[in-house]
Parts: C-alpha cells; sequence; structure tokens
C-alpha cells in the first residue's frame, strides 16, 4: 500500500485483462430470486471462463447461497439467462446441473464417513460387471487414476473416510466430482474448519483443478485464502453484483470495502483511528 492511501500495484507481472478472453464456461444474465417479499437477487450477471478460478464474496446475507443454489438447480431462478458454453440452457433440478457438467461441493462435503474412498467415490453411480456384481477392482482403478491426476495423497484408497484428515475428505468430495464429469465446479468455504497444513492441500487441488482447465467458483468468508487461489473476486451486497475485481490488481481492503459498502478511503481512516 502506498503512503498516500492509494493501493500499490505490482508492475512486474505481465498485464492481464480484467475478464479472461473468449466464452465463459458459465455465463448468467439477469438473475433474480425472491421469497416472498424478500428480493434475494437482483439482476445478478456472473460468469466463469474455463482454467480460472473465481472467488465469490459477500456478506452474510449478501446473495451467495441464493446464487449457488440457482447454479446447482437446487433454487431454480426466477428471470434471468443461463448460458453454458455460450449455449442457452434451463437449470431446474440438480439433475440438470450435473448432466451440464456443474457439481457442487458443499460445506458438509456430503460423505458416508463409515464407508471406504472408492465407495465415497462412486456412491450411487456403481460400476457393475456383467455378473451384476460391484466391479471393485475397476471402480479402485478408476478412482486410483483420478486421485493421482489431483496429486491427492491418502494412506489407501481403502481406508476409512471417518479416520481421514479434513483436508484429505475435501479432496474426496472434489475427487467425486471429476469423476461425474465436472466441467465448473462450485467449492463451498472449502478451506473451513481447516488447520494450515490441511488449507495448503486444498488450496493445491484447486491449482489443479485449473491447470486441467476447469471453471472453479470458490465461496469464502476467508479472504487470505481468496487471495492465494482466485484469480477473479466478484462481491455480491444486498442481492446484487457490486464488484469485480482481478486479484493480481488489488487489495484485500479494497474488497472488504465492496463486501460492506463503506469507502475506500473511509476504511483506511477508519482503520487509522483503531477502528473508532
Amino acid at each position: 500500500m502506498a503512503e498516500n492511501g492509494t493501493p500499490s500495484v505490482d508492475n512486474t507481472s505481465s498485464p492481464q485483462p480484467a475478464t479472461p478472453q473468449g466464452e465463459p464456461r458459465l455465463r448468467m444474465v439477469g438473475i433474480g430470486k425472491s421469497f416472498g417479499a424478500v428480493r434475494a437477487l437482483s439482476g445478478v450477471d456472473f460468469e466463469v471462463y474455463p482454467g480460472e478460478v473465481v472467488g465469490l464474496v459477500g456478506d452474510n446475507g449478501a446473495g451467495k447461497s441464493t446464487l449457488i443454489k440457482t447454479i446447482s438447480g437446487v433454487g431454480p431462478a426466477d428471470e434471468g439467462e443461463i448460458f453454458v458454453e455460450g449455449q442457452p440452457v434451463k437449470i431446474t433440478t440438480p439433475q440438470a446441473a450435473t448432466r451440464l457438467g456443474i457439481q457442487t461441493v458443499y460445506q458438509d462435503l456430503a460423505l458416508c464417513d463409515n464407508l471406504d474412498v472408492v465407495s465415497n467415490l462412486f456412491l450411487g453411480r456403481e460400476q457393475i460387471s456383467p455378473l451384476r456384481t460391484l466391479s471393485e477392482n475397476d471402480m479402485e482403478s478408476h478412482g486410483l487414476r483420478v486421485l493421482r491426476t489431483l496429486d491427492v495423497k491418502l494412506p489407501s484408497v481403502r481406508a476409512i473416510v471417518s479416520t481421514l484428515s479434513g483436508g484429505q475428505r475435501q479432496s474426496i468430495a472434489v475427487a467425486k466430482s471429476i469423476l461425474r464429469n465436472a466441467s465448473v465446479v462450485l467449492l463451498d468455504e472449502p478451506t473451513a474448519a481447516l488447520g494450515v497444513a490441511q488449507t495448503r492441500q486444498v488450496l493445491q487441488l484447486i491449482r489443479r483443478l485449473r491447470e486441467q482447465g476447469l471453471a472453479i467458483v470458490v465461496i469464502s468468508h476467508n479472504l487470505a485464502d481468496v487471495f492465494e487461489v482466485v484469480d477473479r473476486v466478484i462481491v455480491l451486497r444486498l442481492g446484487k453484483r457490486v464488484g469485480t475485481f482481478t486479484v493480481k490488481d488489488t487489495t484485500p481492503e479494497q474488497i472488504v470495502s465492496a463486501i460492506t459498502g463503506a469507502e475506500f478511503g473511509q476504511l483506511l481512516e477508519t482503520n487509522g483511528n483503531g477502528g473508532h
């Protein structure tokens, strides 16, 4: 930060446009959603590109969860348009989202603690042999390939999930989405309640997903993690999109000012006066 209060910019990096070039993997235009008299989303545009990590941030009640439910088909939008690979689509159910390659990893991970890693990876999509029995070897081999691709370290793919660390469990939930041919992955608070080492493991996993060309959306309250791994930040406030930032050209203070609605200069002055 410069002494005059303006954000310092690292000019040593090559210039990067505020928005990536080409067609977004997922684009939403004019999304609106109401719950009775409560307007949860109003005219929200959203986009994420192949090989990009977008951070979706905002205070409680900003509309983040509602937007994610709209994308994942849990709570379809009342109005607006959605495009996948440039084609208009309707996402009215989670099954429709899955068919379009959209997978959501929620904070609770939706794993079965009493089952092993392979069983969790293929839960509900088990591979069946011609003899109508589970193809355990095929599932294990397929699961191992995906886990190696993501550089996930586990003691064994036959380990019971309840014995694994939080970071390993998060990795399994993400690998499960990849096995379902995801092209867009939504991660809801992926580092919540994780220790330093486990958080580092999950952030590295997100980088691996980006390297593979997936479009990733990270919903998080942890700006340190956001700045560590995302390319752009989209800020929601009171159901509207109020800011878009390229991480390499901004600061956490600017993001916070967009989240809270405070002017950037006011935020600096408040911080300088000990928060009074």
